[in-house]
């Protein structure tokens, strides 16, 4: 009898782990159906944008950097939902175009480039394991998916900040590099300093609501600029898939960023951003021929229009706007004034002619859809000895209206006061000419 029961309770067994085994492969299988589904689905929704955009971009007016300066005024300006954005130049550092680009306002997880770069900063080894706490483990938002005790290395959290946009992984990273998410806020807030935001406090390492959390489009972008000279900075946030590990085991993570997994010409990064304070926003680094830009759009109400709004912020500056050299600029019409005006100059009880150089310009490049001039004004009559270094006058370049250099006009050489010898020079000059 005892036999029986016992074979009796293998076949139950066997049966419930048939049925388990069923169910698992369904649930399976439905599974890798939505994630098809939704796959196909993005796929078709970055196309649309995609599509929507080149329509726009082929029925509107087209500028060579060859054609007249004028000709951009024609160029009709994008409608933009987005509540706030700007394009920045990362050559000189400038906003080109934008709207409320200095307004403060909440950032989402756009946030998570400030983190990753404190990070970045701050670990020696991100080879590190890290063992992630409760806390980490149970914060809300979008999240990698650890769990309390979970092991795994500061770069794959690295990446999953930055790819999956993980709220649980920001906490973790904080914890690890500054102790507490306090502290890390604390380090956060030292590095905006450094680099010269004066509009921006950070709460939190993932960016959820918080009235003290906040940034604007303008100081978002000279951030992203920073940041972006960090080679491993730079080599995260323009991956589009890789493999992590968690406990040892592989996890597939694919980036959040739209534009950046539909291969727009250019794109190599940045970070995408939600909540409801926030709205949609999207940090984007694109680079066409010599002309390197960041866009963010803050506050868009649909993923689709933060998506579009960039596109269409992107082809607007490579129609309108074009690279000027102004260090070339700059050279060319100070060996121009001074051919003319170099010998003009009077050195009272001068031994011997001056000679001028410049001081180099701060800004090298700049993106502009304006016309360089440059104006110099300097002195006529200066008294010997005079110092190498003197300055003597200064060269204004603008770009259009706006003056982006004030260089010094200076003596490239001493020129001394004139000796009795000197004298005794000039007067046998004068007597034996004559």
């Amino acid at each position: 009898m005892k036999y029986y029961k016992e074979i009796a309770i293998i076949k139950r067994c066997t049966l419930i782990i048939l049925i388990i085994t069923l169910v698992t492969n369904l649930i399976t299988t439905i599974s890798l159906a939505d994630n098809k589904e939704n796959e196909e689905e993005e796929r078709i929704f970055y196309e649309n944008i995609i599509s929507e955009i080149e329509s726009e971009k082929n029925s509107s007016n087209k500028v060579s950097a060859n054609e007249s300066i004028s000709v951009s005024n024609v160029i009709e300006k994008p409608t933009i939902n987005s509540r706030r954005y700007v394009i920045f130049d990362r050559s000189s550092k400038t906003a080109i175009y934008g709207k409320d680009e200095n307004k403060q306002t909440a950032m989402a997880s756009t946030t998570k480039i400030m983190t990753s770069l404190v990070i970045l900063e701050n670990c020696k080894n991100l080879n590190e394991v890290v063992t992630i706490s409760a806390k980490a483990a149970n914060t809300g938002g979008s999240t990698l998916g650890i769990h309390k005790d979970d092991k795994i290395t500061v770069m794959d959290l690295l990446y999953g900040l930055m790819l999956r946009s993980g709220n649980d992984t920001a906490v973790a990273l904080a914890e690890h590099v500054g102790g507490s998410i306090e502290e890390f806020a604390t380090m956060m807030n030292k590095k905006a300093t450094e680099i010269g935001l004066k509009e921006t406090n950070f709460v939190t390492p993932h960016g959820l609501d918080n009235p003290n959390h906040y940034t604007t489009a303008y100081e978002l972008a000279y951030l992203t600029d920073y940041a972006l000279n960090n080679e491993m900075f730079a080599k995260i946030v323009k991956t589009q898939y890789i493999t992590i590990s968690i406990n040892g085991n592989p996890k597939e993570l694919k980036n959040t960023n739209e534009l950046l997994l539909s291969n727009v010409e250019g794109v190599y990064g940045v970070k995408t951003g939600f909540t409801n304070n926030a709205g949609r926003c999207l940090v984007t680094s694109v680079k066409r021929n010599d002309m390197d830009l960041i866009v963010v759009v803050l506050g868009a109400d649909t993923k689709k229009d933060r998506a579009k709004d960039s596109l269409k912020l992107i082809e607007y500056a490579y129609k309108r706007f074009r690279i000027e050299d102004v260090e070339s600029f700059a050279q060319k019409e100070f060996e121009m004034w001074k051919n003319i005006n170099e010998n003009r100059i009077y050195i009272n009880k001068g031994s011997g002619v001056i000679e001028l150089a410049k001081t180099e310009p701060k800004i090298k490049r700049i993106a502009t859809d304006k016309a360089l001039t440059a104006e110099i004004n300097s002195i006529n009559y200066i008294e010997a000895p005079v110092e190498k270094g003197t300055k003597i006058g200064t060269m204004t370049i603008k770009n259009g209206e706006d003056i982006i250099e004030e260089l010094d006009i200076l003596t490239a050489k001493r020129v001394e006061r004139r000796s009795i010898l000197d004298y005794f020079s000039i007067f046998a000059k004068v007597i034996f000419s004559n």
